[in-house]
């Protein structure tokens, strides 16, 4: 088994297949179930075998694919959708059409898809595909957040070019995040049913527009000489994809890093602190919650040159003249809607807490995460250690943590302050 997949060893996973033309990628998603130990069967709406035939999912999963209700070559089939209501420890629809989504939402049983999801007692796991104004449509957003009501989890659409031509959410989640996502809800199932919600059941974000900044930025020397920054953007990206689970609507500026793009974030790719402020200022009025997690560079070259500095033969040094950046952070603060979160990040290696307290208050923050770079642990690697403040509250040292986990625990906390004071 590959290292890099979750042990799904004994898993009983069913996976529904409807009339999208992402249904292509369910074939993927099969191969990655079966690879991580879990045995699958495959269940298909009848639109769903225009798009792909059923030979190919059946030869994947190595068990046929089930279209109606009472299937002709099945033991018992005139209750076949009880039995595997009862044998799935998970049940994935994906792609799952607007069509489908309603009749999920309202009950309807006229495919064997629809009739096992009703007599399924395992979670469920609801992955929108569709395009950009149907997934918008209220109609559509009523019915997803009518089956999170019933207790389906639903994985946010992505961002990016549809089939029709058109950009924005709508895209099926990748098979890789919806392979782990569907990990976690088994391996919660032993938990008591209180402790089971998801983080979008616990806070969540639906009908809420997330803006986050990660990464470092670059400020040209020259064509091929840059001043940065060792941030690789893993908090910002943390946050980005923790805000999408929740169900929101995440745009994330980032600065050039090697990361993957967050599942769920239409992601805005930025090099200097410059472009950054522009892309910012320019989204700051329909955020509500912005999370300003980028390492932005105080100070850029005056003069960049546009050819490259030749070293010269002296022994003289270089001299750089550099000037300050648009201070991204104060602006917004100073342009904050009454009913808008502004969260910043501190590295602070000295008086860090009343440095951060300072910074909190003169560029008008709401809550304020700060830490040492210098501290073991802490700073620009995998892991962190912060200590939140926010305004008119005591500061709360979390202890170190993955930047996944912290990004969940400042959610948490940012959130549960807000509907409170609402």
């Amino acid at each position: 088994m590959s290292a890099s997949l979750p042990d799904l060893s004994g898993r009983h996973v069913v996976l529904g297949v409807t009339g999208s033309i992402a249904a292509y990628k369910s074939a993927l998603l099969v191969r990655l179930l079966k690879k991580a130990g879990a045995e699958v069967q495959v269940l298909m709406t009848p639109g769903a075998e225009r798009f792909i035939p059923p030979l190919t999912l059946g030869t994947l999963s190595e068990k046929e694919v089930l279209t109606e209700i009472f299937p002709e070559n099945e033991e018992g089939s005139w209750t076949k959708h009880v039995a595997l209501g009862q044998w799935a420890d998970l049940f994935v629809v994906a792609p799952a059409t607007a069509q489908t989504i309603a009749k999920l939402a309202h009950g309807f049983c006229d495919s064997m898809l629809t009739a096992t999801a009703l007599s399924a007692r395992c979670p469920l796991l609801v992955c929108p595909t569709m395009d950009r104004d149907m997934y918008r449509h209220a109609a559509t957003q009523d019915n997803l957040e009518r089956l999170r009501e019933i207790g389906y989890a639903v994985m946010p659409a992505e961002h990016g070019e549809l089939a029709s031509g058109l950009v924005g959410k709508g895209r099926m989640p990748e098979p890789e995040a919806i392979l782990e996502r569907g990990a976690e809800m088994m391996g919660d199932e032993h938990k008591p049913a209180a402790d089971r919600a998801s983080d979008s059941d616990t806070f969540p974000l639906t009908d809420t527009e997330v803006l986050v900044t990660a990464g470092p930025t670059r400020e040209p020397l020259d064509p091929v000489r840059v001043l940065t920054n060792p941030s690789t953007g893993t908090m910002g990206y943390a946050l980005a994809e923790a805000a999408a689970r929740r169900g929101a609507s995440v745009t994330l500026v980032s600065g050039p890093t090697t990361l993957d793009p967050p599942p769920g974030s239409e992601v805005l790719h930025v090099q200097t602190a410059e472009e950054m402020n522009e892309a910012v200022q320019a989204r700051r009025d329909t955020a509500d919650y912005v999370f300003m997690a980028a390492a932005v560079a105080d100070y850029t070259p005056a003069d960049p040159s546009s050819t490259k500095r030749k070293k010269e033969d002296t022994d003289e040094d270089l001299a750089l003249h550099l000037c300050r950046t648009p201070d991204i952070l104060k602006t917004l603060g100073a342009y904050k809607r009454p009913d808008q979160v502004l969260i910043g990040f501190a590295l602070e290696t000295d008086d860090a807490l009343e440095n951060a307290r300072h910074k909190l208050e003169e560029k008008n923050l709401d809550w304020i995460a700060v830490n040492n770079p210098t501290e073991e642990g802490a700073g620009f690697g995998p892991t962190n250690r912060v200590t939140l403040l926010r305004r008119n509250g005591p500061a709360e040292e979390l202890p170190l943590m993955p930047k996944a986990d912290l990004a969940k625990a400042l959610l948490d906390r940012v959130l549960m302050s807000h509907q409170e004071q609402g």
